[in-house]
């Protein structure tokens, strides 16, 4: 058990409450893993603004987060303009005076996602919520957060992101490699500031977006995917480290592997226009 003299328990009981005091801000709040997400900060102890485009999910997450004794704002924003970027990070600061966490979980992803058949709107888009969002959310934050000198940025990435992948397409796997680089450059750039970021790159999770693929996953499958609160239990375990400790990357998978080549091959083109 740890001294009581460490500072990031201060106030609050070992393992149970170890955010209290701290602000979050979670985007793509109103469902999957920003949902979860969203619950499991408060129920660290954490105050948390909620955002999303669409405003009545996220008053469900609020209520659910005040069922249970938390403290949760809504703010609908959709993170791809800047400027409800700015509108939502200067209220958050108006109502509780900081910020402490960052979760970059919005995200979309498109039906038609192979080279050859992404619209160029598609693509767009895709890059500005997944990519863009992330940059704006994290430079907004950082205003404060080196105000601070302290805080966290988790940047919900992808394997994808890691490596390419004909099942999250084209558009998707390269807004998640800029993703992981922008968690790079925050470290690189922020530390001198006491600000640490992390990219948490998760294997397949039971998601509304995996309704978007080109083909979707059966029920069995999905059961053995990750679920919401797997990725949010990762979340919380970065953001109550110590402030000396950074965790840069954090890989999550189902523990048991399923077979996707038959998906692979249905989604590449090739195969569809031989079908």
């Amino acid at each position: 058990m740890r001294s009581e003299a460490e500072p990031w328990l201060a106030g609050t009981s070992i393992g149970a409450h170890p955010l209290s005091g701290q602000v979050a801000v979670v985007t793509g709040a109103g469902s999957g893993i920003g949902r979860a997400t969203a619950i499991a900060l408060a129920a660290a102890g954490a105050r948390v603004a909620l955002t999303g485009r669409r405003h009545a999910p996220l008053e469900e997450v609020a209520a659910e987060i005040a069922r249970l004794g938390g403290e949760a704002l809504v703010l609908p924003a959709d993170v791809a303009r800047p400027e409800e970027v700015e509108t939502l990070f200067d209220r958050v600061v108006a109502r509780w005076g900081r910020i402490d966490i960052l979760f970059n979980n919005a995200g979309i992803n498109t039906k038609q996602r192979n080279i050859h058949d992404i619209s160029l709107d598609d693509w767009r888009q895709v890059i500005d919520v997944n990519l863009s969002g992330s940059f704006y959310c994290a430079r907004k934050a950082l205003q404060t957060m080196r105000r601070q000198r302290s805080g966290t940025i988790i940047n919900l990435v992808s394997m994808a992101g890691k490596r390419a992948s004909v099942i999250s397409g084209v558009a998707y796997s390269a807004a998640k490699a800029g993703q992981a680089s922008l968690t790079q450059s925050i470290n690189a750039e922020e530390r001198a500031f006491h600000i640490r970021a992390c990219s948490i790159f998760p294997g397949e999770v039971d998601t509304p977006i995996i309704d978007q693929r080109p083909v979707v996953p059966g029920a069995e499958a999905r059961a053995a995917m990750l679920q919401p609160e797997d990725v949010a239990a990762a979340v919380v375990l970065v953001a109550a480290l110590p402030p000396r400790a950074t965790i840069e990357e954090l890989v999550i998978r189902p523990t048991v592997q399923r077979e996707t080549r038959a998906e692979e091959q249905r989604a590449r083109p090739e195969e569809e226009a031989a079908r």
